[in-house]
């Protein structure tokens, strides 16, 4: 069952902090998980979430931490010493710890570090911190299960139960030779039904799925998602197995990614959240509406330019809002499959026969929406060639769109640029522009006004 915060609980929780009964303050929260703990935090104020952190044991704080909204993590990492934090990070994976630290400043940093007790733990950490974020190098951990080709199977068991200690989830047993370089995996099933005086260079499974330290965090993803993969192990430019990257991870990265995608799709700019402040709300918001607004004046122009028709067919201008706003949600639909498509790796460039079969949706949905308008316009307004002419230019009108919210994010993406940035104002306001001036021109042909 989902944890839900109840006022009562926190009502309960505050009384506690406010008697100071810590010991029944940690009682109440040892039964509840490190991520329902975060999430309560979030309902607090500072100053009773640190007195919460500053009760509870390390191996719980220290999964706390990484659930926790940067805002506030970033205000209980300022309130905690460089010592303190080094305990945190003593429980951690290497690949949370380098990330903790990454949102240190550069001063706190190297006090950090220098205060880290495992010499072995803080040398990793320090090496992932020399990879970025967005690349399989800065989402990797050091924890992991190797075992030589050349050993056998009874030396081969010893050595997984001491690496094992410091290895949460074993997800698979990865093969090496003498200088470290990745040769393959080695299933648990024929480890346990070989003769321990076997080598392993005689069972283990050559064919090993794995990525490069600088490939794309993005790419890292696609490529588990697809093979339906719980880790992937991380190697370096000489094939030296150097980490792996687990599920948990790529789940934030999907989360990320979708995200962005999502603000984008909406006319935001960068990463904006609720905490946010307002200038920094208008500073991801405001470039886009000042691009429609150029935009939109640039149709206003077309529309000044076609009054002439205005006083012999009225009902065209009646209808410009309905041609924007069919124009667009079929440029938006267009894009979105294309953005989804390239995002997921099921359409990685141009298709002839995709582009065949997004005309065919828009002739097909245009016909539809083209009979229904023609019938309205007669019936009311019983201007015949006026309703024929808005028919014709709305099918126009609609493949155009299709056309544009197909091709654009396949030239963006060509372009290294991310796509889903033609799935928001971008098509639309392009759509209301273009749009209009094949309707005016399309009724210019036929009306001959």
């Amino acid at each position: 069952m989902q944890f839900k915060i109840s006022k009562e609980l926190l009502v309960q929780i505050e009384q506690l902090i406010h008697d100071k009964n810590d010991k029944e303050l940690k009682v109440l929260l040892n039964d509840l998980h490190h991520a329902d703990i975060a999430e309560i935090f979030d309902e607090l104020n500072i100053d009773e979430a640190i007195h919460i952190f500053n009760i509870l044991d390390s191996g719980i704080t220290s999964e706390i931490l990484l659930e926790l909204e940067e805002d506030i993590r970033e205000k209980i990492l300022k309130g905690l010493s460089a010592k303190e934090i080094a305990e945190e990070l003593d429980e951690m994976d290497t690949d949370d710890a380098a990330d903790i630290i990454g949102e240190l400043s550069q001063s706190k940093k190297e006090e950090v570090i220098s205060e880290l007790e495992d010499v072995e733990h803080a040398k990793d950490i320090v090496d992932l911190l020399r990879y970025n974020e967005d690349e399989a190098g800065g989402l990797m951990g050091k924890e992991l299960v190797k075992v030589n080709e050349n050993w056998n199977v009874l030396t081969c068991v010893k050595e997984m139960r001491l690496q094992a200690e410091n290895v949460t989830r074993v997800h698979s047993i990865y093969v090496v030779d003498d200088e470290n370089r990745l040769k393959g995996r080695l299933s648990l099933k024929d480890l346990l039904i070989t003769s321990t005086k076997t080598q392993i260079s005689e069972v283990y499974i050559k064919k090993v799925d794995y990525v490069k330290v600088h490939t794309p965090n993005v790419e890292v993803a696609r490529i588990m998602q697809k093979y339906d993969l719980e880790a992937i192990p991380v190697v370096d430019d000489l094939g030296r197995l150097v980490g792996r990257v687990t599920i948990d991870d790529i789940v934030d990265v999907i989360k990320e990614e979708a995200d962005k995608d999502y603000q984008m799709a909406a006319g935001i700019t960068q990463d904006v959240e609720a905490g946010d402040t307002v200038f920094e709300m208008i500073k991801g918001r405001l470039p886009w509406l000042l691009i429609g607004m150029v935009i939109e004046i640039i149709a206003s122009f077309v529309l000044k330019g076609n009054q002439s028709a205005y006083t012999k067919f009225s009902t065209l201008f009646i209808f410009v809002p309905l041609l924007s706003a069919t124009a667009g949600n079929i440029g938006v639909q267009a894009s979105a499959i294309v953005v989804q498509g390239l995002a997921n790796g099921s359409l990685k460039e141009f298709s002839k026969n995709y582009f065949k079969k997004e005309l065919l949706v828009a002739m097909v949905s245009g016909t539809i929406i083209s009979l229904f308008l023609l019938i309205f316009h007669s019936i009311v307004y019983q201007q015949y060639l006026v309703g024929f002419a808005i028919s014709i230019s709305i099918i126009v009108v609609i493949l155009f769109a299709a056309m544009l919210g197909t091709l654009v994010p396949l030239f963006l993406h060509k372009n290294k640029i991310d796509p889903a940035i033609a799935t928001g104002p971008f098509i639309t306001t392009t759509n209301d522009v273009f749009g209009i001036m094949i309707y005016f021109a399309i009724a210019r042909l036929i009306l001959g006004y």
